[in-house]
């Protein structure tokens, strides 16, 4: 089960939150490190998370077009 750890972009949406992860990636060409992020769209039935909350996600089916993850837990930081 693959897990990711993000921070909650929007939850506009009705049980759905926008998770942005952030994660390091080399340059093809000059193997520099950047800083690359990517939105993950979440399940999260409680609507319970807001903007700014740091939280962990997990791959699951599909549920819907766009979603394929669902919210875990609240990382320990934003407690």
């Amino acid at each position: 089960m693959r897990t990711k750890t993000g921070i909650v972009v929007s939850n506009k949406m009705k049980n759905t939150v926008v998770v942005r992860v952030e994660f390091k990636k080399a340059h093809q060409k000059y193997k520099k490190l950047m800083r690359v992020s990517k939105k993950f769209y979440a399940d999260d039935p409680e609507n319970k998370y807001k903007e700014g909350d740091s939280i962990t996600i997990y791959e699951t089916r599909p549920l819907s077009k766009l979603k394929r993850w669902t919210v875990t837990e609240p990382t320990k930081s934003s407690e």
